[in-house]
């Protein structure tokens, strides 16, 4: 399985990468796993769990974009970790066909989202006294929706993610970018958690993802960290049409 390992580690690299900066690394790695013979559900399951290290890696590279956003993130990781536990045992026991209809929808609206986050933010400015500095019911709410579709499946979270947060939150992108690595983080983790204990497992696929995602990782956030918002936001966008084409393509 020499051949095989070495897709798996590299498209752990890509994955880990595009994590970091946006997110829909899983359809680098879910396909990726299946293509070298991996039963899908165990696929998805192994690729969860592998990119948990990658997801670290991101994370601790925006570490200078979060400084001053523990609270919020204290508050918002609760709903990504409640989200993420219902998603999970959704993937164990729902019918698959339920989510495809309805993730490209949610990719959909998320790129959107990220495209009109400046006129939103303005709009927000303009009404500052009703702004919630940690984005309120409605942000924690969304969150918890994305923390239970990337804990059922994972590919193009971080969209989802991004566009929520930089909808309903006066910062810049690349701080949104950081708070979207740390939430995908606590997602995965409390999702590969719950699979380690009762779902099955493809160790040898877990080890390829996540020895490439780690690498993908940093350098994501190295890359990612000097991209200008304007430029951040057409590959946001571009990776969204990618995976809603991908997840309706099959």
């Amino acid at each position: 399985m020499g051949w095989e390992f070495a897709a798996i580690c590299a498209a752990g690299v890509a994955a880990g990468a595009i994590n970091a900066v946006v997110g829909s690394g899983s359809l680098i790695t879910f396909p990726t796993l299946v293509a070298v013979g991996v039963d899908p559900v165990v696929a998805n399951v192994s690729n969860n769990i592998g990119l948990v290290p990658g997801s670290f890696a991101g994370a601790y590279g925006y570490r200078a974009e979060l400084e001053g956003q523990r609270e919020r993130l204290v508050r918002l990781g609760s709903a990504s970790a409640a989200g993420s536990l219902l998603g999970g045992v959704l993937l164990l026991f729902l019918d698959p066909a339920v989510f495809k209809v309805v993730v490209p929808v949610l990719i959909g609206l998320a790129c959107v989202l990220v495209v009109a986050q400046p006129r939103l933010n303005a709009w927000m400015l303009a009404r500052r006294e009703h702004a919630h500095p940690h984005g309120g019911t409605p942000l924690w709410l969304g969150v918890f929706a994305a923390g239970v579709y990337g804990g059922y499946f994972g590919a193009a979270q971080g969209v989802l993610l991004i566009g929520l947060l930089g909808s309903l939150l006066d910062e810049h992108l690349q701080r949104v970018n950081a708070a979207k690595n740390v939430l995908s983080l606590i997602v995965n983790a409390v999702a590969a958690v719950l699979f380690v204990v009762v779902a099955r497992v493809d160790w040898t696929a877990v080890s390829g993802v996540a020895l490439g995602a780690v690498a993908g990782g940093f350098l994501g956030a190295r890359v990612g960290r000097r991209i200008p918002p304007p430029a951040l936001r057409v590959v946001i966008v571009c990776v969204g049409v990618v995976a809603i084409f991908k997840l309706v393509s099959g």
